[in-house]
């Protein structure tokens, strides 16, 4: 299980299957919630993730790939491209610098 301090957290990569529309309107609306951290956000196919990635969050069925990719990354999955939990969790997370893990 991999964990980062929410103070950590400079790149969060929203990754997906087919590369557009859901999670191309997430990675803007993230991109607008987290820049005042000082956190980039980035969209990428799943398989190509970028090993740079503090944060991958993709859709709950892709988190074994995403795993699979980045295996020292933290990977959090969703269930909802809008409104889900995990994002306001995140985004506390990297305001409180508290701890995230998969």
């Amino acid at each position: 299980m991999s964990t980062i301090q929410g103070s950590d957290v400079r790149k969060v990569v929203v990754a997906c299957d087919a590369g557009m529309g859901s999670s191309v309107l997430l990675t803007s609306q993230l991109q607008r919630t987290l820049s005042s951290y000082g956190v980039s956000v980035e969209h990428s196919p799943v398989d190509r993730v970028p090993s740079d990635a503090d944060v991958v969050l993709c859709h709950a069925g892709l988190v074994d790939r995403a795993r699979t990719r980045v295996p020292d990354t933290v990977v959090i999955g969703f269930q909802m491209f809008l409104g889900d939990p995990v994002f306001a969790q995140l985004e506390k997370a990297i305001k409180d610098g508290g701890s995230l893990g998969d």
